[in-house]
C-alpha cells in the first residue's frame, strides 16, 4: 500500500477496501476481540483508547432495555434504533481536537462483506456538540463533553437500520503521524423502536407499548366458543438467551440478509416460517396426535423462554407444539426484537384448503360425514399473532393506509410462496374483503368469515344437493388480552362487520368474486319450513360429569302431522376438528302433531366418553334428520367441551415486597370419579429461571393436591405466577395468580430496571384427602 494511500485515506476505509485477515468470529454476547496494548499506548504519540465505559445502566434505562437478562449480566449494550446512546471513552492521554481525529466504524457482525451501500457498514466522525446528531433517519454522532482524557459521545443509529448485532471500532489518527484502531469488547445490539415516531413499528399509545412490548406474561384463550378458557403464558422476552436466539434466528433459519433485517414486514414473514419446523428445521415441531413420546406434550409448556433456550442450545427443533405454542413463541421473538405483538384466538376458525372462502362438508345418504371428500375443517379455536407496523408496501386503499395490526401465523397449515407461513396480512384489508393484498389475506379471511355449507353427496356422477348454508358458523369471539387488564378483549369487529348486516354480506360477496374458485357453491334448498330443529347443549359441564344433548323438534304446521326420523352423534375430536372417534350414537323417530314440539335427549356419561377424550376435552355434536314425504334434510354440527378445574394459588403475605421471601401454595381438587396418579405441578414466574416441578404420587377421589415453596419476587411492579398440572388420568390443567410487588425502601436507590435473579427453594408437596 502506498504512502499516499495511507496519508489521505481514512483508516476505516483502508481496512474495508484492503484485504485483511478475518476479523473475530461471531460469538453473540461473548467478545473475543483484543483489548488495547497498554505498553504500546504509553510509548506512542498516537491517541489510544484505554477503555470504554458503555454507560449500561443509563443507556438501558433510556432505551427501555433494562429488563433484558444480558443487560444485567453486562454482556452487551442493547439499544433501540432512532435514539442516541452514550459512550464514555477514556484515552491514554488528553484528547486534543486540533491534532487528534476520531471516527467510529459500525458493521453488522455476521455480514461477511459489509458495505455502505447495503447499510451494513458506516463511518461516523463525531461533531462538537450534540446538535449535529441530525434526524432519526440518519446515523449521527456528537461530542457531549470533553475533559482531559475523557470524551463523552452520543451516537444515534437511524430508525431504519438493520436490527441485529453490530460491531464498533474506534479509529484515532494523529494528524500527519499514523492511526490506531480499538475494537469495542462488547457487542451492540440494535432493536426496533416502537417509541420512535420514525420507526416503522412506532406505537403512540403508552399503555399499549407497556402491554405489547414490555409485559412478559399474557393470557391465551382456548376451549370452544361456548366454553372460553383463558390460560396464562409466560412470554419471557427478557429471559436469558432469548434475545440472542431471536437475533440469530433472523440470519440462520430465517435467512434474512443483514441489509433487510430492519424491515418489519420482511422480518414478520420470516418469523412466520422459522417458528415452525416444516421447511427449515425451525424452532418448534408440530404434533396434533395424542402421541407425544420423545418430546413434551404441547399442553405441558408454560412459556416460550424454555423452548427458545432449548433451541438455542441444541439448534434442533423442539418437540412438540400446537397453535398456541407457535403463537406464544412468535410473540416472544417479536417483543424481544422490539415489534409490538399480541396473541389472538379465533373460535370456530375455518381451515379452507381450496381457497374457496367456504367450508364444505359432504354427507352421504346415511347422514355420515364423508371424511375423504371433506378436506376443509373447523378448529374449536385457532391461535395466531398480530404484529404492529406500518405497511408502505400496500399503498393507500379506499379506507386509507393498511398500517396497524397485521396477522402473522406460525402454525403450519398451508404453504404460501412454497413455504408454510401466513402473513403479514393487514387486519383492515381482511375486514374489507381485499383478499388479494399480500400476504395471504384470503386464507385469513376464510378463517374468520367463511360460509359453512353442508352438501349431500351421492357419488361422482350424481349432482350435489345443498342441505344447509350457515353464514354464522365461522369466526366467533375473536379474543386477546385487554391492555393492562387480566381480562378478555373482544376484537371481532376489527376483522369483520357484524353478522346479519348488509355490510358483512357485501364484503363476503366482494371476497368471493376475487377468489375465482370454479366450484359452484350456491345451490338452493327447498323452501320447506314446516318443521324446525334446534340443538341445545348445556355449556358448563365439568370433566367427570355426565352431560346431555337435546334436540328440540317443532311442527309449525297448523293442520299437518309430520314424521321426523334421524340420529344424534357425539364424537370425541381434536380441537382442530379432525380425528373424530365415536362416543355415542342414538337414532330417533318422532310423530309431530300440528303446532307442537317434542324433544330428543341423549345422555352421555363419564364412563362412555372418558377413554376417548383428547387432552383438550373437545367433542363434536351432530344431528341429522329427514321429514317423511318431503325433500327436507336437516344436518347441524356444534362444538362442545367439558371444563377442566382451575389451579388455585395462595400467597403467604398480605403485602408482597420485592426481594422479600414469601410462601406460595398451589392446590388442585380432583374432579374425576377416579383417583389421579403420577401427578406433577409445573410453576413459572418472574425470576424463576427454570420451571419448578412438584410430583404428586396420587390424589384420591375428592382429594386435593398441594405444593408449597418459598419464592422471592425479583423486582417491584406487576408479577404473575402460573402453574400447570398433569397426571396420568387428567392433563392440561392450569391456573395463574396476578399480583403487585411493592419496592423495598432500599430499592429506591437501585437503578431502575435492575434484574437480579431470585432464589427459589422447593419445600414440600401434600395430598389432602
Amino acid at each position: 500500500m502506498s504512502n499516499w494511500y495511507r496519508s489521505y485515506t481514512p483508516s476505516w476505509l483502508q481496512r474495508w477496501w484492503h484485504p485483511t485477515p478475518p476479523r473475530r468470529p461471531v460469538n453473540p454476547f461473548r467478545s473475543t476481540r483484543p483489548g488495547p496494548d497498554i505498553e504500546n499506548l504509553i510509548d506512542s504519540p498516537i491517541l489510544g483508547v484505554q477503555r470504554v465505559d458503555f454507560c449500561l445502566e443509563d443507556n438501558h434505562d433510556e432505551h427501555h432495555t433494562s429488563h433484558f437478562y444480558a443487560a444485567a449480566a453486562k454482556e452487551a449494550l442493547i439499544v433501540r434504533r432512532g435514539e442516541p446512546f452514550r459512550l464514555r471513552i477514556i484515552f491514554h492521554r488528553d484528547y486534543s481536537p486540533s491534532k487528534d481525529a476520531i471516527s467510529f466504524i459500525f458493521s453488522v457482525a455476521d455480514d461477511s462483506k459489509p458495505s455502505p451501500g447495503h447499510g451494513t457498514l458506516t463511518a461516523l466522525v463525531p461533531h462538537d456538540g450534540i446538535d449535529y446528531l441530525g434526524d432519526s433517519l440518519e446515523w449521527g454522532a456528537g461530542i457531549e463533553s470533553h475533559e482531559g482524557q475523557i470524551l463523552t459521545v452520543l451516537i444515534k443509529p437511524p430508525a431504519t437500520c438493520p436490527v441485529t448485532e453490530w460491531k464498533m471500532d474506534i479509529d484515532t489518527k494523529l494528524l500527519g503521524d499514523g492511526s490506531r484502531s480499538y475494537p469495542l469488547p462488547l457487542p451492540i445490539l440494535i432493536l426496533f423502536n416502537p417509541w420512535c415516531p420514525d420507526d416503522q413499528v412506532y406505537m403512540e399509545d403508552r399503555d399499549k407499548r407497556k402491554e405489547y412490548v414490555m409485559h412478559d406474561t399474557t393470557l391465551i384463550w382456548r376451549g370452544s366458543y361456548n366454553r372460553l378458557r383463558p390460560s396464562v403464558w409466560k412470554i419471557g422476552q427478557f429471559e436469558r438467551h432469548v434475545l440472542e436466539c431471536s437475533l440469530k434466528l433472523l440470519g440462520t433459519v430465517g435467512r434474512i440478509p443483514p441489509a433487510y433485517r430492519g424491515d418489519p414486514v420482511r422480518v414478520a414473514r420470516a418469523l412466520s416460517a422459522l417458528v415452525n419446523s416444516v421447511d427449515d428445521d425451525g424452532v418448534l415441531l408440530g404434533n396434533w396426535s395424542e402421541d407425544f413420546s420423545g418430546g413434551v406434550a404441547p399442553t405441558k409448556w408454560t412459556g416460550s423462554a424454555e423452548i427458545l433456550q432449548q433451541f438455542h442450545k441444541t439448534q434442533k427443533s423442539v418437540k412438540f407444539a400446537q397453535c398456541w405454542n407457535f403463537s406464544g413463541v412468535l410473540a416472544t421473538i417479536a417483543r424481544s426484537l422490539g415489534i409490538p405483538a399480541r396473541i389472538i384466538t379465533c373460535y370456530s376458525s375455518a381451515h379452507d384448503t381450496q381457497a374457496s372462502l367456504t367450508v364444505d362438508v359432504f354427507i352421504d345418504s346415511n347422514n355420515k360425514k364423508l371424511d375423504a371428500e371433506t378436506t376443509d375443517s373447523i378448529w374449536n379455536y385457532h391461535v395466531w399473532d398480530e404484529l404492529w407496523m406500518q405497511r408502505p408496501d400496500l399503498g393507500i386503499g379506499q379506507f386509507g393506509t393498511y398500517d396497524g395490526w397485521q396477522v402473522v401465523d406460525a402454525t403450519p397449515q398451508e404453504p404460501s410462496d412454497n413455504m408454510y407461513r401466513v402473513g403479514p396480512a393487514s387486519v383492515l384489508a381482511v375486514k374489507h374483503g381485499e383478499i388479494l393484498r399480500p400476504f395471504d389475506g384470503g386464507f385469513v379471511y376464510a378463517e374468520v368469515n367463511a360460509d359453512k355449507l353442508y352438501w349431500r353427496y351421492n357419488g361422482p356422477s350424481q349432482p350435489l344437493k345443498l342441505l344447509r348454508k350457515d353464514t354464522l358458523a365461522i369466526g366467533h369471539l375473536i379474543s386477546t388480552k385487554a391492555v393492562l387488564k387480566w381480562e378478555r378483549e373482544d376484537i371481532t369487529d376489527s376483522y369483520k362487520y357484524a353478522e346479519r348486516t348488509e355490510e358483512e354480506r357485501n364484503y363476503m360477496l366482494k371476497a368471493l368474486k376475487q377468489s375465482r374458485h370454479a366450484f359452484s357453491r350456491y345451490y338452493l334448498n327447498d323452501n320447506f319450513n314446516d318443521v324446525e330443529f334446534d340443538m341445545e347443549l348445556k355449556d358448563d359441564i365439568k370433566v367427570g360429569e355426565s352431560f346431555s344433548v337435546v334436540l328440540k323438534v317443532t311442527n309449525k304446521s297448523e293442520e299437518r302431522v309430520h314424521l321426523a326420523t334421524g340420529q344424534i352423534n357425539c364424537d370425541a375430536i381434536l380441537y382442530t376438528g379432525v380425528g373424530a372417534e365415536e362416543v355415542k350414537t342414538m337414532g330417533f323417530e318422532l310423530e309431530l302433531q300440528p303446532k307442537s314440539s317434542d324433544y330428543v335427549r341423549m345422555e352421555v356419561i363419564f364412563e362412555e366418553y372418558y377413554g376417548k377424550l383428547s387432552s383438550q376435552a373437545a367433542f363434536q355434536i351432530s344431528a341429522s334428520a329427514k321429514v317423511k314425504d318431503t325433500d327436507y334434510d336437516y344436518y347441524a354440527q356444534d362444538d362442545f367441551r367439558v371444563r377442566k378445574p382451575d389451579i388455585k394459588f395462595q400467597l403467604g403475605e398480605d403485602s408482597i415486597v420485592a426481594k422479600k421471601e414469601m410462601d406460595v401454595i398451589v392446590r388442585l381438587t380432583n374432579p374425576l370419579p377416579i383417583p389421579l396418579h403420577k401427578g406433577i405441578f409445573t410453576v413459572e414466574g418472574p425470576g424463576i429461571e427454570q420451571p419448578l416441578k412438584f410430583k404428586i404420587a396420587e390424589v384420591p377421589v375428592g382429594g386435593t393436591a398441594a405444593a408449597t415453596f418459598k419464592y422471592i419476587p425479583p423486582y417491584a411492579g406487576r408479577g404473575t405466577l402460573l402453574a400447570k398440572f398433569s397426571a396420568k388420568e387428567l392433563d392440561d390443567v392450569d391456573g395463574y395468580k396476578h399480583y403487585e410487588i411493592e419496592p423495598r425502601p432500599e430499592d429506591a436507590l437501585q437503578p431502575n430496571g435492575s434484574h437480579r435473579r431470585s432464589n427459589i427453594i422447593r419445600r414440600r408437596t401434600d395430598v389432602i384427602a
